[in-house]
């Protein structure tokens, strides 16, 4: 083990059990992801575990294990970890305190200095933890609509289980239903404390669906299960024989499906590992906006859209969606933060549950509102095809236009810019004539609409190769037919933002936006 130790034992007389206190230093060498072992004796119905890292350069994460399971993951949280048989402070979970080798996790999120700790850990015979009635076992809700439609959703929003959020869940839940949506996921930072909340939560909010899930959060970017009640190790690259192959599978077990969250977002230190550098193979979603296009739309959708064709020239089938990453159910919100439903999700679903949301962003059923829940819609279909399937060619694609009566349209083939056009009417259609493709690669479509920056954009229909040499001469076959649509310039659609990088905190968490 790459790591000194010093160990200290305590009687308590209040705790009727020794206690610890393990002071030491991490190896220059050590992974970004360290156990800690101690041992817990007979008799404990409950833990504390108090950290610190010593310095005012360094940040580490802390976490907690049993010879299990990991029992939470607190990240930066700054009150201790208490662990009980019935109940546990914010972050972690409940259980059986078994004796024998527990493990204090640390995390290595930016280490200038040598990585000292001390921690002190208490042993008791008695809890201390008021009850905590809420808390209980995870039952899916059923159907909260039946029916096939497009659901309007946030699949990035965090409650105080995340260490560095403040809303509890059920703000975070009156304010989707304020807004309108169907449904909101609870994506806490490496944990799932938050599930033992949601059975009770959901029957005082009976009109949004709350889905279980985590952003799995690393120092090599930050992944989203969508849909899972269990937990997913995030500790890549480290010793524990935790792989990216192995977070996908994981999810897929657990019923749900991943994502990758900000793939982009590569600002250093101001936001550690907040840019995706782990694989690619096996995910479903991309978050295309993280908050508010008028917030954050400079440092987010170029991009993030350009991760996401890349993705896609590779052969992936990969679906939109948007997160507002809202830590507060947009109360106090800052220059950068975003409210629930900022952008807004379009499923299009068989109905409100979690297992058809999951298996509707699976097959790239997604539309994405930019702004919020108060975007025009756009819908784009091939005959009875819809966003996310595959079609021979030639074919119509059709796109509509609902709530706006300015803008521009675009169609874009295999990421850029085809055909645009001006919108004139609420409602508005548009067609495009399109081929199928020479050889072997299919085309993929996607609609975009912008007022004049990008305001809405769909997932992609893909129009099946017919494996066929082009003609010498270029003859027609091999895309689009060009009618339906004039050609225009596209207008500029991106402001500038002077200054941006300094309404930024240095010591944002790697668990922060």
């Amino acid at each position: 083990m790459r790591l000194s130790l010093i160990v200290m034992l305590l009687w308590s007389a209040s705790a009727g059990a020794q206690d610890l206190i393990l002071d030491g230093t991490l190896d220059a060498d050590a992974p970004p992801y360290t156990a800690i072992p101690f041992t817990v004796p007979e008799g404990t119905v409950e833990i504390e575990v108090r950290h610190d890292d010593l310095s005012e350069a360094n940040i580490l994460d802390w976490g907690l294990a049993d010879p299990e399971r990991v029992r939470g993951w607190g990240g930066g949280n700054t009150e201790p970890a208490v662990v009980g048989v019935e109940t546990a402070s914010r972050s972690y979970l409940p259980g059986p305190i078994a004796a024998g080798e527990w493990q204090v996790l640390v995390g290595q999120a930016l280490v200038p200095e040598p990585a000292t700790y001390h921690i002190e850990i208490f042993f008791r015979t008695t809890p201390t933890l008021d009850a905590q009635p809420d808390r209980g076992p995870y039952v899916p809700a059923a159907a909260l609509e039946s029916g096939p439609r497009w659901y309007a959703g946030d699949f990035h929003v965090h409650s105080l289980e995340s260490g560095d959020a403040r809303a509890t869940i059920d703000e975070s839940a009156q304010l989707a239903a304020d807004l309108g949506l169907d449904f909101i996921e609870l994506s806490e930072h490496n944990t799932v404390s938050q599930v033992d909340y949601l059975t009770s939560a959901q029957s005082r909010h009976p009109s949004v669906l709350l889905m279980p899930g985590i952003e799995v959060t690393t120092y090599f970017g930050h992944g989203n299960a969508i849909g899972v009640p269990t937990f997913v190790d995030f500790r890549a690259r480290s010793d524990v024989g935790v792989t990216f192959e192995g977070m996908v599978a994981d999810t897929e077990a657990a019923g749900g499906i991943f994502a990758i969250n900000h793939p982009v977002l590569d600002l250093g230190d101001v936001c550690l590992g907040c840019a995706w550098d782990l694989g690619t193979e096996g995910v479903h979603a991309l978050e295309i906006q993280n908050g508010a296009y008028s917030l954050t739309g400079t440092l987010f959708y170029r991009n993030a859209t350009a991760f996401w064709d890349a993705m896609l020239d590779e052969g992936a089938h990969v679906a939109a969606i948007g997160g507002s990453d809202d830590h507060r159910a947009g109360v106090d919100l800052d220059r950068l933060q975003s409210p629930i439903g900022s952008p807004t999700t379009l499923v299009y679903a068989d109905e409100l549950c979690v297992a058809a949301i999951v298996d509707a962003v699976r097959a790239g059923r997604t539309v994405v509102k930019l702004e919020g829940p108060g975007d025009p819609m756009v819908e784009l279909t091939a005959g009875r095809a819809m966003v996310g399937d595959t079609v021979d060619g030639p074919v119509t694609l059709t796109a509509v236009v609902t709530g706006a009566t300015t803008g521009t349209l675009a169609f874009l083939r295999n990421g850029d810019i085809h055909t645009q056009v001006d919108v004139t009417s609420d409602p508005f259609e548009t067609t495009l004539e399109v081929d199928a493709p020479f050889g072997d690669v299919d085309d993929r479509w996607r609609a975009q609409l912008s007022m004049p920056r990008p305001r809405v954009v769909t997932s992609h229909i893909w129009v099946r190769a017919n494996g066929e040499e082009p003609p010498p001469d270029g003859g027609p076959g091999g895309g689009s037919t060009g009618g339906g649509c004039g050609c225009r310039t596209a207008p500029g659609s991106f402001a500038a933002w002077p200054l941006l990088l300094l309404l930024w905190t240095r010591r944002s968490r790697p668990s922060q936006r």
